[in-house]
């Protein structure tokens, strides 16, 4: 048994708490109205100026609401600054980086943060593991480049994981990025449920389902198709694109890809160090990893993000990128009064 997972267990026996909360002991919630937990996957940081290392202080307040999974259907997600995925940390390397996590009094489990651009004991578990009421921190050194995934961790792990707690920390290179128009932050995670799909009403965590790995649902940016309609990724016809794409989990591996388009780089498993890999139609990306991506679209219409294990996108992985501007002809045509517009 790891450090955290001892630690959590002795904090857990102090408190008389288990591992989870079942419905049945759970505060009625039939009068809370659900909130809207889609991070916007415009919700990023800037690159990052400066280039000399400095301080950054990162605060993170863990929160258990119940969120808007699909249509009727809710969910009790657990999160982290009530938004899934939690925000997108961005430093540079040699920065100093100081967490501070604050789990509110009113949560009913213990919560922390794991990252994994951490060199030390367990990414920092241990050191912020905090019952509710409790504040905790810890600082390190940014020391290698790329994009990380970040989660709670503690035990048990993949529920904490799968109820939607984990986002991404960029570590930018000293000299950043090339410049693109825009950057897009999508986070792929699982929902276990012991209702059906779109089935209404309160859906509950299914542990069963978890330990099986059988979600009910694939999820981009925490909800069922969450980053459509409103929501979709808006870019102009000669605009150039970068998704920092992360899964969290727990469980499944992602096939990355975006229908109509292909990557023209790609930072394979988000390191920002070796050379991109050019022309590339579908990235793999396990759980816990990431990958970067920079595309540019040269025809209009709406692009779909998949996962391109398709029958995924059935149970909600999925996203658009829709392209505004003008026909390019040379590149694409289609017979007069066909539409290019797909379902989604």
């Amino acid at each position: 048994m790891n450090v955290i997972a001892l630690f959590a267990g002795a904090a857990l026996l102090a408190l008389g708490a288990t591992t989870s909360v079942h419905a049945a002991d759970a505060p009625s919630s039939a009068a809370t109205p659900a909130v809207d937990i889609v991070r916007l996957a415009t919700d990023l940081p800037p690159p990052i100026a400066r280039r000399a290392p400095a301080v950054v202080k990162v605060n993170f307040e863990t929160s258990e609401v119940l969120g808007k999974l699909t249509g009727e259907t809710t969910f009790k997600y657990w999160t982290f600054n009530g938004k899934v995925p939690g925000p997108m940390v961005r430093v540079r390397v040699g920065d100093t980086v100081e967490v501070t996590l604050h789990n509110p009094a009113d949560s009913a489990m213990m919560h922390n943060v794991d990252f994994h651009a951490v060199t030390g004991p367990g990414g920092g578990g241990a050191a912020t593991l905090a019952k509710p009421g409790e504040t905790k921190s810890f600082s390190f050194k940014a020391l290698k480049p790329g994009l990380y995934i970040y989660h709670c961790a503690t035990p048990m792990v993949a529920q904490h994981i799968a109820n939607g707690m984990y986002g991404a920390i960029l570590v930018e290179p000293e000299e950043g990025l090339p410049k693109v128009d825009h950057e897009f932050y999508v986070i792929q995670g699982e929902i276990y449920t012991d209702l059906g799909l779109s089935e209404a009403g309160e859906a509950n965590e299914d542990i069963q389902k978890l330990l099986d790995e059988q979600p009910e649902y694939y999820v981009m940016n925490g909800a069922f198709k969450a980053l459509t309609g409103d929501k979709s990724l808006k870019v102009k016809v000669g605009e150039t694109a970068r998704i920092y794409f992360g899964v969290g989990g727990p469980n499944k591996t992602s096939s990355f890809h975006v229908i109509g388009e292909i990557f023209d780089d790609v930072y394979n498993l988000a390191s920002l160090t070796s050379p991109p890999i050019k022309d590339v139609q579908t990235v793999t990306v396990a759980p816990g990893g990431a990958t970067v991506v920079d595309l540019k679209f040269e025809v209009p219409g709406s692009y779909i993000m998949v996962d391109h294990a398709l029958s995924r996108v059935d149970r909600g992985g999925a996203g658009i990128i829709e392209v505004t501007g003008p026909e390019d002809h040379a590149i694409f045509k289609t017979a007069p009064g066909v539409t290019t517009h797909m379902e989604h």
